[in-house]
């Protein structure tokens, strides 16, 4: 159990930001350990060939460790203010991370008593572990996400607002009340029911409520460090189907898959779509790799068309 005290200067402080460092995170962690999302399925050849990438492949490493603890550093709060830049801002947090804080967190928290993969060692004693790990996160937010995050900050500021209606209209208290089924507020109290014994306190200190839509269904607390308080939530599931499939796979291969409701050609579907022949093959390779549609050879034509994963995306499924 995780209990964590506020006083009424800190609830006076709690606010609503989305964090995209850690919808980036999470979805570079179900890469690195070769999950399928348990929402999206699988995270496709795309994501899985940007851990080539040498600042990408050692936060990877980081992420296939044996303990579930992930660095707070690498997940700094949002800053306060306008959203447009806050994945910059929260990267030069983690750029400027001191190599004290660090080493700490890496040494005491995510490996404490095993040992550290020598790739993680060397880049945390040469003091360069938070510049080479804020470079992998853009590259690797570049690489998956960059295209559709449009698409995706949609779905989060859609769920922020409806906290922030409830904020205005029921009190903080409600939202805090309301976030988790594993969270209980007692008035001064967070009661946070997790695997592990933890009390802290944010006396006058903010804390920052951030909603998942690629960390779903975890609930994400860090709340040792007052100057780093951040709880991240799940969003509900009516945030299911298309829109959240054009984040993940594009934009334009979210539009050829719904298009997909009868078999069809590559030329067929440049015609449809106005898209070159050469563009739709690409696409189609990709969501091929994906296992979300399949092909079939009839001579010298081959048709697409949607498998039981692509169908379960298109239609708001799980997957």
């Amino acid at each position: 159990m995780i209990v964590v005290r506020l006083n009424a200067r800190s609830v006076a402080a709690v606010r609503l930001a989305p964090s995209p460092a850690s919808e980036v995170l999470a979805w570079l962690k179900t890469v690195a350990t070769g999950q399928s999302h348990p929402r999206f399925g699988d995270p496709g050849p795309c994501a899985r060939a940007a851990l080539s990438h040498p600042d990408i492949g050692l936060i990877a490493t980081l992420l296939r460790g044996a303990s579930g603890y992930v660095p707070d550093f690498l997940t700094p709060k949002p800053p306060a203010g306008p959203w447009e830049r806050t994945l910059d801002r929260q990267l030069d947090v983690v750029r400027e991370t001191p190599a004290e804080a660090v080493e700490t967190q890496l040494l005491l928290g995510q490996y404490p008593g095993r040992r550290m993969p020598a790739a993680v060692r060397q880049e945390m004693e040469a003091g360069t572990f938070g510049r080479r790990a804020a470079n992998g996160l853009h590259r690797f937010w570049r690489a998956t996400l960059a295209d559709d995050w449009r698409t995706l900050d949609t779905a989060i500021t859609a769920d922020l607002r409806r906290r922030a209606w409830t904020m205005a209209t029921h009190g903080v208290g409600h939202v805090l009340e309301a976030l988790h089924p594993k969270l209980r507020w007692t008035g001064d109290h967070l009661h946070i029911n997790m695997r592990w014994d933890e009390e802290s306190d944010l006396t006058d200190a903010e804390l920052v409520l951030s909603p998942a839509i690629l960390g779903w269904p975890r609930l994400k607390v860090q709340v040792c460090d007052p100057g780093n308080a951040v709880i991240v939530y799940p969003v509900n599931g009516e945030h299911r189907g298309t829109p959240l499939l054009a984040s993940l796979v594009g934009a334009t291969r979210a539009r050829i898959l719904t298009g997909l409701d009868a078999p069809s050609t590559t030329t067929q579907l440049s015609r449809e779509h106005g898209l070159a022949p050469s563009t739709v093959s690409h696409h189609l390779s990709v969501l091929l790799g994906a296992g979300m549609v399949a092909r079939a050879r009839c001579g010298a034509v081959v048709h697409y068309e949607r498998t039981e994963r692509g169908d379960a995306l298109v239609h708001g499924k799980p997957a």
